[in-house]
């Protein structure tokens, strides 16, 4: 007597065993019978234990997914509480419903990409060879014939239209804020501006200086400060201040200047 042969089919995780059983049934994925499809899958573990095909690692995957089932199937089955009646409970499939549809997307996904990849093997790119002159030419051009119906009354008003649809899109709150340019000197820069300066004037004011730089504005008079801040530190210049909210004059220290 012969021994008896048992084919068994190669399955890629226990949710690929899973998606495999529920359509085998023919049931619905969002009503899965779990002492049914539970008892099939712990029918299918006993015969890949001797079937020798899977090895330790990926059987540990199988045992969890049994557990899982295990654990849904024995909730189920518990009689529910008075409150728990009441009020509605969450089904304990969902989770694995949940995780089924998304391995059910993701292998259709897979399965896409493999025709497409298997497709492409038999698709042949042929250069263009078309002579030049061919690609070289473009059709004329009527200009007539493309402003045919358009006046200078109609420009106008296609002109209004675009500036209203404009206005339309414009923040009113932005549009208000002025041009933000980059300010090119540093404060290195203006110390070393300053040194130039004050050699052969002696005494001067902040804002004679100022007033000579090329740029006025509000980031270039705060640069400006903080190098003469800087010059005060490194004991450079000497400043005084003779009255309140007076100008501030500026000397160069002889000491710095040896």
């Amino acid at each position: 007597m012969s021994p008896l042969s048992i084919k068994l089919e190669v399955f890629e995780g226990p949710l690929d065993l899973l998606l495999h059983l529920i359509e085998k049934n023919k049931v619905d994925i969002y009503d899965i019978p779990i002492a049914v499809i539970s008892d099939q899958y712990m029918e299918y573990l006993d015969r890949m234990k001797g079937s020798g095909i899977y090895d330790l690692d990926t059987m540990s995957d199988f045992l969890v997914m049994a557990s899982t089932l295990l654990s849904i199937k024995a909730k189920m089955l518990l009689p529910k509480k008075q409150n728990e009646e009441e009020e509605e409970e969450e089904d304990p499939r969902a989770e694995l419903v949940a995780r089924l549809l998304e391995y059910k997307m993701f292998k259709s996904f897979a399965r896409a990409l493999r025709d497409k990849e298997q497709g492409a093997g038999d698709i042949v790119v042929r250069p263009p060879s078309l002579p030049e002159e061919v690609l070289a030419y473009q059709p004329k051009i009527d200009t007539s014939e493309l402003l045919a119906g358009i006046s200078l009354p109609r420009l106008g008003q296609i002109f209004d239209e675009l500036i209203a649809a404009e206005k339309r899109r414009m923040d009113p709150i932005r549009a208000r804020f002025g041009e933000i340019r980059k300010e090119e000197v540093s404060i290195e820069e203006r110390m070393e501006e300053l040194v130039e300066y004050a050699d052969g004037r002696g005494r001067f004011s902040f804002s004679s200086f100022f007033r000579d730089t090329e740029s006025h504005t509000r980031v270039s008079l705060i640069v400006t400060f903080l190098a003469v801040l800087e010059l005060m530190k490194s004991g450079d210049f000497s400043v005084v201040q003779e009255e309140a909210f007076g100008d501030i004059l500026m000397e160069r220290r002889a000491a710095a200047q040896a």
